[in-house]
């Protein structure tokens, strides 16, 4: 049985609610190991803020790296057949041909650091056009008032973001940051992953 994804219930835990929300997206509750969320919480939440706070400052890069990691050697160890690749940098684009849409066009997710009002970690879970499928999970009722963004309400996704928002250059709400600062982790279900010769083409 599938479970609803769900919000981060602090100001910091983006990253490991995302990461949690990718494993409920792609498989049956029946199927996910009890070692996943016990060390998905273990394992962010990893930095301090200015204060010397721990957590305040989120979930480090290192932290989500390591967590792919660490999932890939699960599915090694374990009946569990989840795989991931984790994408810095230059690898990290939105576009047609990209390696992030392409994951999506196979039925995987993708666990993204963009801007908001800060750093902050979103699941990608789909494609409709020149447009991506998300779910936030940083609880928001208010529509948001900048173009290329809306909200949703279905089981899967509460906002869809344009290629061209994310895109824009600068930063605002869900902008790719500059190039060296970008991070995404890709995840698929490997027994439910299509190929490429299964692929919808989702643009017109």
């Amino acid at each position: 049985m599938k479970i609803p994804l769900r919000y981060q219930i602090t100001d910091y835990d983006c990253g490991p609610t995302s990461m949690l929300n990718a494993v409920s997206f792609l498989f049956e509750r029946e199927d996910i190991p009890p070692e996943v969320p016990k060390y998905v919480m273990l394992y962010c939440l990893d930095t301090y803020d200015h204060r010397g706070e721990s957590g305040k400052s989120g979930t480090s890069k290192m932290a989500m790296m390591f967590l792919a990691n660490w999932l890939n050697q699960l599915s090694n160890a374990k009946d569990f057949p989840v795989h991931c690749r984790y994408l810095s940098g230059k690898e990290v684009t939105v576009s047609e041909n990209s390696e992030i849409v392409g994951a999506l066009q196979q039925g995987g997710a993708v666990i993204l650091r963009l801007w908001y009002d800060c750093p902050h970690y979103v699941l990608l879970t789909g494609v409709r056009g020149n447009s991506l499928e998300l779910f936030d999970p940083y609880y928001r009722r208010r529509a948001f008032c900048c173009p290329g963004v809306e909200m949703r309400d279905t089981i899967s996704a509460n906002r869809r973001v344009s290629f061209e928002r994310l895109n824009l250059g600068k930063r605002g709400y869900y902008t790719l940051e500059k190039p060296e600062e970008r991070e995404a982790v890709v995840i698929f279900n490997a027994n439910t992953r299509k190929t490429p010769e299964d692929t919808i083409e989702y643009f017109l």
